[in-house]
């Protein structure tokens, strides 16, 4: 039996720790549903969630995100100060930023090289590198 986007969802939550509240679940069928990798801004999700008739406020939406970002099973992209996207891929990987529909998709890692990191400052180690290739038509 192939188990429908709910399952998916609340089967995800509950690896990553998380209590499966109905705001939870609706987000996280938007999300993982699908088994799909997909990169969405907190607004997007809202939108997408009244589309479907999930109901949820944005503030709910920003909570959850970040919950779900601790809980490690999003990783956080800032393109700039006041501009985050959340990408279900958790692995290390670099991405583009397309400066002409702002929206943001995956890089291939393969073609990325990084030959030398400075040296972190003492008592410090590097925890991640992010790596965010902005395109722009010509």
């Amino acid at each position: 039996m192939t188990p429908n986007s709910e399952d998916v969802a609340v089967n995800w939550l509950v690896e990553a720790g998380l209590r499966p509240t109905k705001q939870r679940v609706s987000l996280a069928e938007l999300l993982v549903g699908d088994g799909n990798h997909r990169h969405v801004t907190a607004e997007s999700l809202f939108d997408a969630a009244k589309t479907k008739g999930a109901a949820v406020s944005l503030a709910t939406v920003y909570n959850t995100l970040r919950a779900f970002c601790e809980a490690g099973v999003l990783q956080e992209i800032t393109v700039d100060g006041s501009k985050s996207y959340f990408d279900t891929n958790t692995h290390d990987h670099p991405h583009y930023f397309w400066e002409d529909s702002s929206r943001v998709t995956d890089a291939p890692s393969e073609q990325l090289v990084i030959q030398r990191l400075p040296e972190a400052p003492e008592g410090m180690e590097i925890a991640s590198v992010d790596v965010v290739i902005r395109l722009r038509k010509i």
